[in-house]
């Protein structure tokens, strides 16, 4: 297995082996992942904050209020919380794990950790005599107690002059072991072993062979689901109208253009665990479409529609008693109102509503804000389309399990 696309986090601490963290994190790019930096202040002590926003192209985040941020950095924290896939502390020093297990978050680095909702990896790094100390094997203990990973540093020449264990591990057994953990929470995720099948993308009703009628959907919101269907473990199918973008690694791709082809591909699928429609469908079509292309000398035309099939009302009108139907609605005006028309009107248990005239809510923008409206609950989001995918399938599916703290568990 490879990391091809995982968001790993990137944790430095204030030890000498954080010159080594500049290199683990480019093991981390060429097995695939997208990282990004979060430094302890001592950290930028050993190894300047440019080396890390160089190599990850990503600004490094070292205090939680700073003058010289955006407005929003003080909440850098929950967003980049629910952005990784797994947080890597490496080096992790003794001061750093004290306030791991003890809930202190005076820094960047440890205010994630305490809002991060994936697995965390530490890498104790330390002099012999540091992490022999009945405190600090204390604190280990009650960080394997608390559901951190953590990796035995190894024995060697360190800083100090002396031998012993406090060395961090080989970079490429860190990547081994990130790939183990973020492998084991994807087979004991929600969705392990169920076939999940993505709608993403625009249709287009032709005309005439180069004319259409229809929409400016990317598909970002629509891979994003699929993405997160995949990272909790889902056999994810995603069924993909004509966009710009790659999809998602790790997923089946069907294409399609037009809503017909949709229809039948839908069919095909139709035993799918859980269905998440995503896909910006036309409502109409042309009643025809003409076989050659219509010259303007020959006048305006006139084009009759006529209703393209409705997937998703099929779906439910046919829906298995253990299948989650989860729609979405994109409106101008009277949003909750009517979603809820879509939700009782489909037979869905889930839709997820957004608002058209919503600044940063729009087709192309990797931002949103999504209502996920059920038949008695009522959530909303407001971030990155990647972050809020995740959002709405931790709702559902913690929700659905009824057992709150044994999926609360799975974070580590």
């Amino acid at each position: 297995m490879s990391l091809s696309g995982k968001k790993i986090l990137l944790g430095v601490t204030g030890g000498i082996a954080a010159y080594k963290s500049a290199a683990l994190l480019r093991e981390f790019q060429k097995s695939g992942a997208e990282l990004r930096v979060t430094m302890t202040p001592s950290a930028t002590r050993f190894v300047g904050t440019e080396t890390f926003s160089t190599l990850s192209r990503t600004a490094v985040a070292v205090e939680v209020f700073s003058g010289n941020d955006t407005d929003d950095s003080w909440t850098r924290h929950i967003h980049w919380g629910e952005w990784a896939d797994l947080m890597v502390i490496a080096p992790c020093t003794a001061n750093t794990l004290s306030k791991l297990v003890h809930g202190q978050a005076d820094n960047m680095l440890t205010s994630i950790a305490l809002a991060a909702r994936c697995p965390i990896l530490l890498c104790p790094t330390m002099d012999a005599g540091m992490i022999e100390h009945p405190a600090v094997r204390e604190n280990l203990e009650l960080a394997d107690e608390y559901g951190f990973h953590v990796m035995q540093p190894d024995e060697g020449y360190l800083a100090s002059g002396l031998e012993g264990a406090g060395r961090l591990p080989e970079l490429k057994e860190i990547v081994d072991k990130s790939e183990e953990i973020i492998e084991k929470q994807r087979s004991g995720g929600p969705l392990h072993k169920k076939k999940v099948l993505v709608t993403a993308g625009p249709t287009r009703e032709h005309i005439d062979p180069v004319r259409y009628i229809s929409n400016p959907s990317s598909g970002k919101m629509g891979f994003a689901m699929a993405e997160a269907a995949r990272n909790l473990g889902g056999d994810v199918i995603l069924l993909c109208g004509p966009v710009a973008q790659d999809p998602p690694e790790g997923v089946q791709v069907e294409k399609f253009d037009s809503a017909d082809q949709l229809f039948s591909l839908v069919q095909k699928h139709a035993d799918a665990d859980v269905v998440i429609a995503a896909a910006a469908v036309a409502d109409y079509k042309p009643a025809e479409t003409a076989g050659q292309k219509h010259k303007k000398e020959s006048g305006s035309p006139s084009v009759d529609l006529t209703e393209t099939p409705d997937s998703l009302a099929w779906l439910g009108s046919r829906r298995r008693d253990d299948q989650t139907l989860i729609g979405f609605a994109m409106e101008t005006e009277n949003l909750e109102s009517n979603a809820r028309r879509k939700l009782e009107a489909k037979n869905l248990d889930w839709i997820c509503a957004n608002d058209l005239t919503g600044e940063d809510a729009g087709f192309a923008s990797d931002q949103n804000r999504i209502l996920l409206i059920g038949k008695d609950s009522i959530s909303e989001f407001e971030g990155e389309k990647r972050q809020i995918a995740r959002q709405i399938l931790n709702t559902i599916f913690g929700e659905m399990s009824n057992s709150e703290d044994s999926f609360e568990m799975n974070r580590f």
